[in-house]
C-alpha cells in the first residue's frame, strides 16, 4: 500500500545535496488544507538553543 499523505501534515528528510550554508538541512512536502507544498527546514542556533526554521512555497500545477 502507497504512502497517501493526510491533510495538516508534513514530512522532512535530511539533504543529502546541500553544498552552501543557505542550502536547507531537511527537504519534505506538507499538505495544508487540501494544497501540497514543498517544504524546506534549516536547523539554528539561537538564545534559547537549537531551533527549526521552516519555508513553504506551493507545489505548482503542471
Amino acid at each position: 500500500m502507497a504512502y497517501e499523505q493526510k491533510d495538516n501534515t508534513g514530512t522532512l528528510f535530511k539533504n543529502d545535496k546541500r553544498e552552501k550554508e543557505t542550502h536547507p538541512h531537511a527537504k519534505g512536502t506538507a499538505l495544508i488544507d487540501g494544497i501540497e507544498y514543498w517544504v524546506s527546514a534549516w536547523t539554528k542556533e539561537g538564545a534559547k538553543g537549537r531551533f527549526q526554521s521552516l519555508s513553504f512555497q506551493k507545489k505548482e500545477q503542471r
